[in-house]
């Protein structure tokens, strides 16, 4: 009974090892499980990621017209002028001092405006008056002596000295008349004296406006971004002497590498927020791409404006930006680390298909967020070898490993 029993162990115990046995080779000739990646279908956005910072539109770089010495500045960093406020103050002594002298010979010319208009033209034609007067008794003397001359009253000299007295009095209402002629509104001496005073009226402008230079305003509201220069400083043109940041919409300026030049245009939307409030999105839309890429860096300038007001925006601050660039709904998708050869001009992915990895060339389409688009190849639902998986080989049985 025994010896019978002691059998049975072996028969049960050797139908179990032949059991595990069977079930070890069917799982070696189902092939290892794998942790196959789905492909996916539903929309793929592809977005830029850059950082970058805060500006207005633009700055303002405020500096002297004029070399001079500075009195006094008005305004501090970080404070918020109206437009027209003062800034800065140069001395102006000297400046006072030619503005006076060329008011003075403005007045000058003036006042020999209306020595023509007042006593000149009358006195010219008081001149042409006496000069025709005169014409007229000179001909009436001629006239008399040529009588006289044919009665014999007359000798010959006396008659050429009549002549003579009449020519002189011709003479002398011809420059009489000339004299009037220049004094008249189109006349040379007229012309003169006006171009005289117009000189005179721009020198005197001049003079005013290099007056005006010495004090330096706000040309808007704004905020005073930097402040270069001293009292007593000397200071002349060209020498940028403050920053002036203009109040109005906000702008984020990113640079961003050339190669995703071809993805960026006018209008694209994006999502922003600053670093120091990250939790904090705001909206954003593409407004300025710089036509030239920057060499050194091989980056090229974007500009975004904000349409909205943030409180928290500050000048320069730096904030991080996604800007969408593509957008594909019911997209068919896999993950990038899935396709073998992604650079290559024939990429191929390993699929399940009937228990094995079977070779499947495929075309990709939008990458976004390390994920690819597959235009055609694949189908929703199929699943693929990870590029991972380096023993996996084309042919070779695999499954899909259980969750």
């Amino acid at each position: 009974m025994a010896l019978k029993k002691r059998a049975l162990g072996w028969w049960v115990a050797g139908l179990s090892a032949a059991g595990g046995l069977a079930y070890f080779g069917y799982a070696q000739w189902l092939g290892p499980q794998i942790s196959l990646e789905p492909v996916v279908q539903s929309t793929l956005v592809h977005t830029i990621v850059a950082s970058g910072r805060v500006e207005t539109a633009h700055r303002i770089n405020l500096g002297a017209q004029i070399t001079g010495t500075v009195r006094a500045v008005l305004v501090a960093e970080g404070q918020t002028v109206k437009r027209g406020q003062l800034l800065l103050e140069m001395d102006s002594g000297e400046l006072q001092a030619n503005l006076a002298q060329a008011a003075a010979a403005e007045q000058l010319a003036a006042s020999n405006m209306r020595l023509l208009s007042e006593l000149k033209q009358p006195l010219a034609d008081q001149a042409v008056a006496q000069a025709q007067l005169n014409v007229r008794s000179a001909q009436r003397n001629a006239a008399r002596a040529q009588e006289l001359y044919a009665q014999g009253f007359y000798g010959a000299a006396a008659t050429e000295e009549a002549q003579r007295a009449l020519d002189l009095a011709q003479t002398q209402i011809t420059i009489a008349a000339h004299q009037r002629a220049s004094l008249q509104s189109l006349g040379a001496e007229t012309a003169s004296a006006q171009a005289a005073l117009r000189q005179a009226q721009a020198a005197s402008q001049t003079a005013q406006a290099r007056l005006r230079y010495s004090r330096i305003s706000a040309p808007v509201d704004g905020m005073v971004m930097a402040r270069n220069v001293e009292a007593g400083d000397g200071v002349q043109p060209g020498k940028v002497l403050m920053v002036l940041s203009p109040q109005g919409a906000m702008q984020l300026v990113l640079q961003i590498d050339e190669k995703n030049l071809k993805w960026l245009h006018a209008g694209q939307n994006a999502l922003a927020s600053a670093d120091a409030f990250a939790e904090q999105k705001f909206a954003a839309q593409v407004a300025f791409i710089n036509p030239a890429v920057d060499p050194q860096r091989g980056a090229i300038e974007v500009r975004l404006d904000v349409p909205d007001a943030v409180a928290q925006l500050r000048q320069d601050m730096t904030v991080s930006v996604d800007i969408e660039v593509a957008r594909k709904p019911q997209a068919l998708h896999i993950p990038l680390a899935a396709l073998h050869d992604a650079n290559q001009a024939a990429p191929w992915v390993l699929l399940l298909r009937d228990g094995r990895a079977l070779r499947q060339a495929v075309v990709p389409g939008l990458q976004a967020q390390g994920r690819v688009e597959i235009v055609s190849g694949l189908q929703a639902g199929d699943r693929l070898v990870p590029v991972a998986q380096s023993a996996v080989h084309e042919g070779d049985r695999i499954r899909q490993a259980l969750p």
